[in-house]
């Protein structure tokens, strides 16, 4: 079972197909979740995580290898100098 971090709650009404409910309902029955808010605050809390991942990723393919390998390497060649040899 997945827990919420304990934070301020605000209540809020929505607006959901029964057949969701009907499943979500049968999760709390078979004590998943604690409650239906608990439940709904949980798969959001996922979606919106995998949305972050998602979104990181997208963010990273447009990257370009042989550049991002230029700027980390930018500089290293007076640190490499400075270091003492072993």
């Amino acid at each position: 079972m997945i827990h919420c971090h304990t934070v301020p709650k605000t209540k809020v009404a929505v607006t959901i197909d029964a057949d969701l409910l009907e499943q979500v309902d049968e999760l709390v029955s078979r004590q998943r979740f604690r409650s239906r808010s608990q439940a709904v605050e949980t798969a959001l809390a996922d979606k919106l995580r995998r949305l972050g991942r998602t979104r990181l990723a997208r963010e990273a393919a447009r990257l370009n290898p042989t550049e991002e390998k230029q700027l980390a390497e930018e500089g290293m060649a007076e640190a490499l100098e400075a270091w003492p040899e072993y």
